[in-house]
């Protein structure tokens, strides 16, 4: 019997994933959490043979909640399970311990043949993820200014706060942000708020 924990901030999602894996022969969720330091408690108390985790928890994130979880528990195996298809988050969590990494976008056949993987030593990522060990696009082409920029935006900030706060005009602020859309090839402004949300947690 593989005896899994899950830790997800939206209970929804939780319950959804639980009641596919009960239905799954030879699993058993021994465990839930909705932040990091619940998980944490939560390994400690079942110590489960495998940990399914967001990164962007509550508390304490799913990078640092693997990194201790595999530090306390080596012998579990821990698959991150995230909207963050970035390169620098994969490889955040890869250095942290994880041994597979499943996008929220994906079937729950995917997870179910990543659990089943991992459960046997063996690595298991999304088809959709490559990790590259290379520096950040930022890192790379954005201006001091307007990484300053993206991380106030990740922050939650709007163009007028970060106007006031770096003392120049909102249309200074606007200009920046049409800069990194079309530097980093995204969107528009969603998709602009999602990879600045990822930033924050350095990825």
């Amino acid at each position: 019997m593989i005896r899994i924990a899950i830790a997800e901030d939206h209970q929804a999602l939780i319950d959804g994933v639980k009641l596919a894996l009960e239905y799954e022969e030879g699993f058993s969720v021994v465990g839930e959490a909705t932040d990091g330091e619940a998980l944490l408690d939560l390994v400690r108390k079942k110590q489960p043979d495998i940990v399914i985790t967001d990164i962007r928890m509550p508390k304490c994130d799913g990078i640092t909640a693997t990194r201790l979880i595999k530090k306390e528990f080596p012998a579990i195996q821990v698959i991150a399970f995230s909207m963050f298809e970035q390169d620098e988050a994969v490889l955040q969590m890869k250095n942290a311990g994880a041994s597979g990494y499943i996008m929220k976008n994906s079937s729950l056949k995917k997870l179910i043949e990543a659990i089943r993987a991992v459960s046997k030593n063996q690595a298991f990522f999304d088809d959709s993820i490559v990790a590259k060990d290379a520096l950040t696009k930022e890192e790379i082409i954005l201006s001091s200014r307007e990484k300053e920029i993206l991380r106030l935006i990740g922050e939650g900030k709007t163009s007028q706060e970060i106007a006031t706060m770096l003392f120049i005009g909102k249309s200074t602020v606007d200009t920046h942000r049409k800069n990194i859309i079309r530097k980093m090839n995204i969107y528009g402004k969603t998709d602009l708020i999602r990879f600045a949300v990822e930033r924050k947690y350095d990825f």
